[in-house]
């Protein structure tokens, strides 16, 4: 019997974290399980792919996918233009993930980034970041409780609304839907090169996607927590993997 393997790959960044003494690279169980869960295949990046230009262009070549994920760490603000340092960085995940949007808006390959990954979205298309929401008085307040169960933080904390007529409407409609917020950065301004998907109440952007490609969105709230259970988690992750099928697709005929 033949058996063809056809599912979609999907590059999924890695962290960088201390495990005791050794340092690691890391992927958090929740966003192998949504795509996985999505019909697709994770294909883990490490960081030294960063600096790697061979070897990012073999792997680049077998994804279908990009999925830029969440972290606790936060981009380097030289990145945006500002000075000062980052006391929660991991440079090897910016320099890849800037690697990888490039690539990913080069080859019109499927993109979705969550929390730091749509951060690093706004980043890589010209944009600038808010470090410290809560010290703005700008805004309401986006971080979650961490002396709380994971349940509570993972619950839903404000409504989005989607913009009409953008890629964010079209895949779960257009009416406000409930999101949870556990970030401390967010956006400040949009580059040229992206549009706004979703707003908070207050304001804030909570989505965007990238002008001049066909799937490449980022969302700050967490749809990999719990993904097939919530409608709108379900709706972007099953819009991504349609985007890494029809990639697939035309890649094997092409």
């Amino acid at each position: 019997m033949v058996h063809i393997f056809n599912k979609p790959v999907v590059g999924i960044i890695m962290c960088r974290q201390m495990l005791g003494p050794h340092p690691a690279m890391t992927l958090q169980e929740k966003y192998l399980n949504a795509v996985q869960a999505a019909g697709l295949l994770p294909f883990p990046l490490a960081q030294g792919l960063g600096d790697d230009e061979q070897g990012l262009e073999q792997a680049l070549a077998m994804l279908d996918g990009l999925l830029l994920t969440g972290s606790y760490s936060n981009m380097e603000p030289h990145h945006y233009g500002e000075s000062g340092e980052e006391p929660l960085n991991d440079p090897g995940r910016d320099r890849l993930s800037l690697r990888l949007i490039t690539a990913a808006r080069q080859r019109q390959l499927p993109l979705f980034g969550i929390c730091r990954g749509f951060q690093e979205m706004v980043v890589a298309s010209g944009g600038t970041l808010h470090r410290r929401l809560h010290d703005t008085g700008l805004f309401d307040e986006h971080r979650e409780d961490k002396q709380q169960p994971l349940a509570q933080q993972y619950a839903p904390a404000h409504d989005i609304l989607p913009e009409a007529g953008g890629l964010l409407a079209r895949l779960a409609g257009p009416g406000r839907q409930p999101v949870n917020s556990l970030h401390m950065q967010g956006v400040k301004a949009l580059g040229a090169a992206a549009r706004v998907e979703a707003r908070a109440p207050d304001g804030l952007v909570e989505a965007i996607s990238l002008i001049d490609q066909p799937f490449a969105l980022g969302v700050q709230w967490h749809p990999e927590w719990l993904s097939r259970d919530n409608a709108l988690s379900r709706a972007l992750f099953d819009g991504f993997a349609a985007a890494c099928r029809h990639y697939r697709a035309c890649k094997e005929e092409g």
